[in-house]
């Protein structure tokens, strides 16, 4: 089974060292619940900084060039990642591939690029209102899912798969626990049916959208949710460890 829960903040393009400060919190408060494994991917910029400040939580970084060197004008590959201090890499958010035209191929390629390096996946999917509505959204995510993870024999310590709908980003809509359930619980069944039951069972799942400290404690004690994606709630250490106590009371109950 997947191990303790695991709570990931993406800072997305916010942040100078001004917030080093909330980092530095985040990690002191982190430091007092170890029942829960917090991590932060702030912007590029900051990962070193981030990186040298804090002695408990994890840092990462929010995407990749699938390259290890080369004439990519504003790329950063993974190497650069890892070498700033890097632990981990989150891939195929949907405003990358929705944004930015992103494939599953391409999406893929970057994981592989991250596991070359040493470090972690954080592989994302998810489907937009029209799917949903249109009844297809368990065979779109798992379509997607499985065209965006390489090949690995360690997916259970290298790889964690992050749920976000689409429509439940930044807007302040969740998908029903009722919901996130079945979706967790199809992805669970396509992890083993990739990985194997050992691995397969291994892999932790996050939601992500809109999770907020006020609505956290019961998304994560849904089945099959091992932690939360954070987005915007992130950005200060009350409202993300807010959803770090969550987590450790979801898993504890």
């Amino acid at each position: 089974m997947a191990g303790r829960p695991y709570i990931v903040g993406n800072w997305k393009m916010n942040g100078t060292r001004a917030m080093l400060s909330e980092a530095r919190a985040i990690d002191r408060a982190a430091q007092r619940h170890m029942k829960v494994e917090v991590a932060l991917a702030p912007p590029y910029t900051l990962i070193h900084a981030v990186h040298r400040e804090v002695e408990q939580i994890g840092v990462g970084a929010q995407d990749c060039h699938p390259g290890t060197d080369g004439a990519f004008t504003g790329d950063i590959s993974a190497t650069m990642l890892a070498d700033a201090g890097a632990k981990f890499v989150i891939v195929g958010h949907s405003e990358r591939r929705v944004g930015h035209g992103e494939s599953n191929a391409l999406v893929r390629e970057k994981a592989q690029a991250a596991l070359d390096a040493g470090m972690r996946v954080i592989m994302c999917c998810g489907e937009d209102a029209s799917t949903r509505d249109g009844g297809k959204a368990i065979q779109f995510v798992t379509g997607q899912l499985k065209a965006s993870l390489p090949e690995m024999a360690d997916a259970g310590e290298r790889l964690t798969v992050a749920y976000e709908p689409i429509w439940a980003i930044g807007t302040g809509n969740n998908a029903t626990t009722d919901d996130i359930s079945e979706m967790h619980r199809e992805i669970r069944k396509l992890l083993v049916s990739l990985y194997g039951e050992e691995q397969g069972s291994a892999v932790r799942i996050l939601y992500g959208g809109s999770v907020k400290p006020d609505n956290a404690k019961a998304i994560l004690a849904a089945d099959e949710v091992n932690g939360a994606l954070v987005g915007g709630a992130s950005l200060t250490a009350d409202s993300f460890m807010g959803i770090a106590l969550a987590a450790g009371d979801a898993h504890e109950g």
